[in-house]
């Protein structure tokens, strides 16, 4: 992680002192997260994202994000009679490449690239049974990376995002539980 984050300043920085476009903003929205489970029927819950980004670059940008957000999913074996609800909090550092096009006063926006995410905490809420049958089905994985996709649009300081976000690697390896989520956010560039 320390490696990404020094990697990442250094592009910053580098961008910087080409004197390319910058901009720093708030950001904040919501999301609606799944986790897949191998035999288990899942369904989605509203989470929540909020944090800071910074665009370097003109038509062609970096825009590294750091925000916490919530997210989880709720789970039902096939014959109903298991059930639960899982819900992280996250610290997320997505890495985007993005190209930019349209007048100077609405921008549009498509972006891609790695997120990186480390689960601060993990709230479960398994029925009984449930435990019994998958007692190891909260091995969940402190770090992991996710791939994002989105588009979004700038109408001065305000900019608008639609991303979907897939899991790369498993938040549990052993019931190959990936996270997938959609998130709609607003920001504000101060700078």
């Amino acid at each position: 992680m320390r490696k990404h984050i020094l990697i990442l300043a250094v592009l910053v920085s580098g961008c910087i002192t080409a004197k390319a476009q910058f901009s720093v903003g708030v950001k904040a929205g919501v999301n609606y997260s799944t986790i897949d489970a191998n035999n288990l029927k899942n369904s989605s819950v509203a989470g929540y994202q909020a944090g800071v980004f910074a665009r370097i670059g003109g038509s062609v940008y970096l825009q590294p994000e750091l925000y916490l957000s919530g997210t989880g999913g709720q789970f039902q074996s096939n014959d109903n009679v298991y059930s639960g609800t899982v819900k992280f909090t996250n610290l997320d550092l997505p890495v985007l490449l993005g190209v930019r096009f349209g007048p100077q006063k609405l921008n549009f926006r498509i972006m891609g690239g790695p997120v990186f995410t480390t689960i601060l905490n993990t709230d479960e809420s398994l029925s009984q049974n449930f435990n019994t049958a998958y007692n190891d089905f909260k091995s969940y994985k402190n770090l992991t990376v996710e791939g994002q996709l989105g588009a979004g649009v700038d109408i001065g300081p305000l900019t608008v995002d639609l991303r979907y976000q897939a899991g790369v690697n498993e938040v549990n390896e052993d019931y190959q539980q990936r996270q997938n989520l959609w998130a709609l956010s607003v920001g504000f560039k101060i700078l």
